[in-house]
């Protein structure tokens, strides 16, 4: 019997995908900005001899793209782009807006590793998953993944190991 529409068998952790970019939402942010300040200040040039006045325009158009797209990567804007749930019948990792989800079932799960920072899981058929939770924004949030995965573990009969911490 499903319970994927029920509310309180979904865990929903959102991801900071800004965590492991090569260049920080800040970074990015002040660059697209620049940007941006570059391509107005072209378009309200006085140059009526240059006939490249249509580049200009295509310039700024990219950069509001631009930045649209490190808002929708990086905020919560319009929703959460980036998460970890986790539901009674399955695991779904989504890394932003543009990803596809990565999703495994749990009737497919053989068993987990639990470690620190991320979740190793290998499915039945001998594939492995790599959940990576450094981008879990609150160390209680990794808490609740982690608890979720050892109740699951216990009604889906997988085994589910920790790694020492010692």
């Amino acid at each position: 019997m499903p319970t994927a529409g029920n509310a309180r068998s979904s865990l929903l952790v959102q991801l900071s995908p800004s965590r492991n970019a090569k260049l920080s939402f800040t970074v990015q942010l002040v660059l697209t900005l620049f940007w941006l300040a570059w391509a107005i200040m072209l378009l309200l040039s006085d140059n009526p001899t240059n006939d490249q006045n249509y580049l200009y325009y295509i310039f700024f158009g990219l950069a509001v793209i631009f930045l649209g797209y490190v808002i929708l990567q990086n905020t919560s804007v319009f929703g959460i782009q980036s998460y970890i749930e986790v539901t009674p019948e399955y695991i779904v990792q989504k890394n932003g807006v543009f990803r596809t989800k990565l999703i495994t079932a749990i009737p497919d799960i053989e068993a987990v590793h639990v470690s620190p920072m991320a979740l190793r899981i290998t499915q039945r058929d001998g594939n492995k998953v790599y959940l990576d939770l450094k981008q879990i924004r609150k160390k209680r949030d990794i808490e609740k993944v982690k608890s979720r995965i050892r109740e699951l573990s216990r009604l889906h009969n997988f085994e589910v190991t920790e790694a020492n911490l010692a």
